[in-house]
């Protein structure tokens, strides 16, 4: 069919994303229907959802789509009229079925004009249909759906942008390229707030005019309070609910326990908490990769669960919450756990660091053996894991959005993985600091406390500077050394230092002078200087300067390696 008429653009967009609403609502649906196989109500919400798919894909020609889902709505009345019940093999197949009709509806989305085999499905759904079929043979099943699983997340980013279009009539679908435009414009007018702000002060210093003064102040203030609400607005409307990527977890989770011949129940919470939309595309991927290694390296089989005194069904965690300016995203199994010396001794073994080093890591630093590159505990090479690559690209991608990683695990009693990550990326508060004359930001999100300090009060201790705050150590990192060498002299008395928390570990940045706090719209280095340590990006500050924001992972990595002056 001609996609030329600009009315029906409009219809198959729509189409395209009331489908893929339902299709995401379908994969949960399913695993509800296969733990209550009687539940009739369930079975009939599922008939409805593909036959509302059907009907549409074949008012609008979409004739492979209509042909897939005619086979799958058979099968699904049978079972809902009682004609045959539901069995992990029939499940297989159905749920092979979904995904080929997730595949169909990308090619209508990509108009790429490519037509699919649909064969090997209908055959198997015919197969049903007629009684031909074994329930004997599941690891098999699972393996294939497993693969059609994998076939349907490289597509997944490619998809619509899906948006709550329950309620048609107080909602408008708008394409996230006008968005993101109207949130830079709102960032660019913050910048503008900013610097009327800063002029605001200079004019009042001045000793000018009071009465055009105090116009001038009620000015900059309404701006403000307009800028701020039109900011939360505009980040408001690119807000998403964590529910986007949780929802692909169960059928994961059943299609991989089912092929490592391993029985683990997911339990999901926190599913509306919200997050910046760039925020939940970037992770999508850490998140697959930490609960197939819970499944793989961190969950026991049955047999092994019993031996232990555990329950034969483990048990995988996906939980979501907000904490301040931060959401926090976790991931924990009673499995296996994960023993401290024995990743030393892997890590030893492989080359990836000394012994010597080895020796001096705490608890919590040996489990971040697990982002080295090429590290990996699998003793075999399998379609899931043991190649050592994925949990360093998790650590990347979540340093990437200025998230960090925790990890807290006991041997025998389980792994918990625990992300932090900002609620957006765009606009930020930031504590402006001053270091060897220049001026950086540091993302207030990060910051503890700061303290007024004397040269004296900074010990050294086997080659690192420390400092001591109410009986507490903190390493210190010089930032003006980090910048300018070591050659970096101090040319005042009194110094500051700001104590940062990441997570679980603190460390103090030595700098010369407190700026204060700004609101600073973030903008990426480009491709020249993409990937410099220890910076996350740039901004305009109020008085039209550029300044450096600081990456805080990225200085961490320095305290650990002992890069400290």
């Amino acid at each position: 069919m001609s996609f030329e008429s600009n009315e029906m653009d409009d219809i198959i967009n729509d189409f395209l994303t009331e489908a893929s609403e339902s299709l995401e609502q379908l994969d949960q649906k399913f695993m509800d229907l296969e733990k209550q196989p009687n539940d009739t109500a369930l079975l009939n919400d599922i008939f409805r959802s593909i036959h509302t798919i059907k009907g549409a894909a074949g008012f609008l020609g979409f004739q492979q789509m209509v042909d897939v889902t005619h086979c799958t709505e058979d099968v699904l009345n049978k079972l809902r009229k009682g004609e045959m019940k539901v069995t992990p093999v029939i499940m297989d197949t159905i749920l092979k079925s979904v995904d080929l009709i997730k595949l169909l509806l990308n090619n209508i989305k990509e108009r790429n004009g490519r037509e699919e085999d649909l064969k090997p499905v209908i055959a198997l759904l015919t197969d049903i249909m007629e009684g031909r079929f074994k329930d004997d043979e599941p690891k098999e099943a699972a393996q294939a759906g497993v693969k059609t699983g994998e076939a349907e997340e490289e597509v997944r980013q490619a998809r619509p942008d899906e948006g709550a279009a329950a309620a048609k009539e107080q909602s408008i679908r708008v394409d996230i390229e006008r968005l993101d435009s109207v949130l830079n414009l709102a960032g660019e007018l913050v910048l503008s707030r900013n610097r009327l702000m800063k002029l605001g002060g200079k004019f009042s210093d001045s000793g000018q005019d009071t009465e055009l003064h105090s116009h001038v102040n009620e000015a900059i203030a309404q701006l403000d309070l307009v800028t701020t609400d039109l900011q939360l607005a505009v980040m408001k409307m690119r807000m998403q609910p964590i529910a986007k990527v949780f929802n692909k977890f169960p059928r994961m989770v059943r299609d991989l326990a089912r092929q490592m011949e391993k029985e683990v129940e997911l339990h999901i919470s926190g599913e509306e908490t919200e997050l910046d939309k760039t925020v939940i595309e970037e992770i999508g991927d850490p998140l697959v990769h930490i609960v197939r290694n819970a499944i793989d390296h961190g969950m026991e089989t049955p047999a092994e669960r019993e031996a232990k005194g555990k329950p034969r069904c483990g048990r995988v965690e996906l939980a979501a919450y907000q904490e301040g300016r931060n959401i926090v995203v976790s991931v924990s199994d009673d499995g296996k756990g994960m023993d401290p010396e024995a990743l030393k001794r892997s890590a030893v073994e492989k080359g990836l660091i000394p012994a010597e080093e080895a020796e001096k890591l705490s608890r919590s630093d040996a489990f971040n053996i697990i982002f080295i590159p090429g590290f990996s505990t699998a003793k075999a090479v399998s379609s899931i894991s043991g190649r050592g690559v994925g949990m360093d690209v998790v650590k990347t991608n979540i340093s990437r959005i200025n998230g960090t990683i925790t990890i807290e695990s006991e041997v025998g009693r389980g792994t918990r993985i625990t992300f932090r990550l900002p609620l957006t990326l765009a606009i930020i508060q930031a504590l402006t600091v001053e270091a060897g004359g220049e001026v950086y930001g540091i993302p207030l999100s990060n910051v503890t406390e700061n303290i007024r300090v004397t040269a004296e009060e900074i010990k050294t201790v086997e080659g690192r500077e420390v400092i001591n705050i109410r009986d507490r150590i903190y390493p210190v990192v010089r930032l003006g050394s980090l910048v300018y060498g070591k050659s970096a002299a101090d040319r005042a008395e009194w110094k500051y230092i700001v104590i940062i928390g990441i997570g679980e570990k603190h460390f103090g940045i030595l700098v010369d002078r407190l700026h204060g706090q700004e609101e600073i719209v973030m903008k990426s280095m480009g491709e020249y200087l993409k990937g410099t340590e220890g910076v996350a990006g740039a901004c305009i500050t109020g008085d039209g300067n550029v300044i450096l924001i600081l990456d805080m992972a990225g200085l961490l990595t320095s305290v650990q390696r002992g890069y400290v002056h």
